[in-house]
């Protein structure tokens, strides 16, 4: 556990791993927008294109790396704010890279969230499984996608990476 007064900064592994999973369809980072399966327009590493982006394409290596550490700065205040139980440097990695995928009014209605604030750490890393699916966009329906399901294992390993479970506040 990361005991700092400090809050946590998204490490290196949460960098990776959300490398791992947000490549673009040539499987490394996207130079040009693709709709990505959710059927939003993406670039870079998973970043989806918004109204106020003013990018030129192809993306260079440099500006898809600075686009990840933006979006992810963007998340770990998600999880900041929405977390208000102690975690570990491991924890928070994991969580950053749930919520860059699922989004923060899903991680806000999450049983995932309802339990990891009872500090039911170990009923909260078990709820990762459960979003593993995705709205096929022909029939409507959830449909578990084999991506998620590796994604949801890869963040599950790592939250529950460090010693466990955390005291103090960490956050």
């Amino acid at each position: 556990m990361i005991d700092s007064p400090q809050p946590l900064l998204p490490s290196k592994a949460a960098i990776d791993l959300l490398k791992a999973f947000e490549k673009g369809p040539n499987g490394e980072f996207a130079a040009q927008p693709y709709r990505c399966p959710a059927g939003k327009e993406t670039v870079g590493w998973g970043h989806v294109l918004q109204p106020r982006d003013h990018l030129r394409f192809p993306l260079t290596a440099e500006q898809a790396d600075a686009l990840l550490r933006a979006d992810l700065a963007v998340f770990a205040n998600v999880v900041h704010a929405a977390v208000r139980v102690p975690l570990t440097q491991s924890m928070f990695d994991a969580l950053c890279s749930f919520v860059f995928n699922i989004g923060r009014s899903n991680f806000d209605g999450s049983t995932l969230r309802a339990k990891l604030n009872r500090a039911d750490y170990l009923g909260a890393v078990n709820e990762f499984q459960r979003w593993n699916k995705a709205r096929n966009r022909k029939t409507g329906k959830l449909e578990p996608l084999d991506g998620l399901t590796r994604r949801r294992e890869a963040e599950r390993n790592l939250f529950l990476q460090d010693p466990f479970p955390p005291r103090g506040d960490a956050r």
